[in-house]
């Protein structure tokens, strides 16, 4: 991420998955913070959404 576009780009497509609750994504800090229903989405279901929207994850 380098602005904030790319902030509210990532937002907006996490946002769309069944099981996430609440999105918060820093292009300054370089983190996406996400808050999900248990047991409703997985961890790697989240991080090929950020991969298909055109974003690397990075553990």
């Amino acid at each position: 991420m380098t602005c904030t576009g790319c902030e509210n780009t990532i937002k907006n497509g996490l946002k769309q998955m069944d099981g996430v609750a609440e999105v918060e994504a820093s292009h300054t800090n370089s983190k996406v913070t996400i808050k999900v229903v248990k047991d409703k989405v997985k961890r790697e279901e989240i991080a090929k959404q950020i991969e298909t929207i055109g974003y690397t994850v990075e553990e």
